[in-house]
């Protein structure tokens, strides 16, 4: 027997066609969404353990800030302890320099040099003096420059021969000199000063200081 199919089969793939189209679209598109509320989901997971990371790192931040400024401050108080224990050291040491200017001044005159006023602003010693001869005066310079701990930076300002008569009414030609000399601090300074002895010595210089005795 023959079959005929009497139906319009183009009309009825073209609609299967078609169906599968729609089907395979929208499957394609489902398949989509969920890739995308997938893709979604990881980067707000992402955005929160991020923004968590970040929020622990400006607390630690904020701590560090806080301990940077306490060691800053204790480094100030550190610091400012510091100046005034040295305040407190040179003035142990002033209060006791003085002593050493005279004591230096004892020994390193040479003889035949006789010391008549002596006058300290600050750090600067002037001294005026009377000697014998020039080398006289030329050893006292040597002397507060290589061989005192306490004097440094001997300057000459002026000498000059002069006449002077003796209590037997006999001339005598000596020499008349001024100079300047500078205090320094060496390194013994504090052990001296934290001496009895030193501590105890008067502080006061008197306005003359005579040389050894030729």
């Amino acid at each position: 027997m023959i079959l005929i199919n009497l139906l319009p089969h183009r009309e009825e793939k073209r609609r299967q066609r078609k169906r599968a189209f729609f089907v395979g679209l929208g499957a394609f598109a489902a398949l989509g969404a969920a890739a995308v509320v997938l893709w979604y989901s990881v980067l707000q997971q992402m955005t929160a353990a991020q923004e968590s990371r970040n929020d622990f790192l400006k607390t630690e931040i904020a701590r560090l800030d806080t301990q940077i400024k306490d060691i800053a401050t204790l480094r100030a108080e550190i610091e400012a302890l510091k100046a005034r224990q040295k305040a407190v050291e040179d003035l142990q040491t002033d209060r006791n320099v003085p002593v050493h200017l005279l004591d230096e001044l004892v020994k390193q005159t040479p003889e035949g040099v006789y010391l008549t006023t002596i006058k300290q602003n600050a750090q600067v010693v002037a001294i005026n003096g009377v000697a014998q001869t020039n080398e006289r005066v030329s050893e006292f310079l040597r002397n507060t420059l290589y061989n005192s701990p306490w004097l440094e930076k001997p300057e000459l300002v002026e000498i000059k021969a002069v006449a002077l008569t003796t209590a037997n009414r006999e001339q005598r030609r000596l020499f008349e000199f001024s100079m300047r000399v500078s205090l320094k601090r060496p390194q013994a300074t504090a052990a001296a000063a934290a001496a009895p002895g030193a501590a105890s010595a008067p502080t006061g210089a008197p306005a003359a200081a005579p040389g050894k005795p030729s």
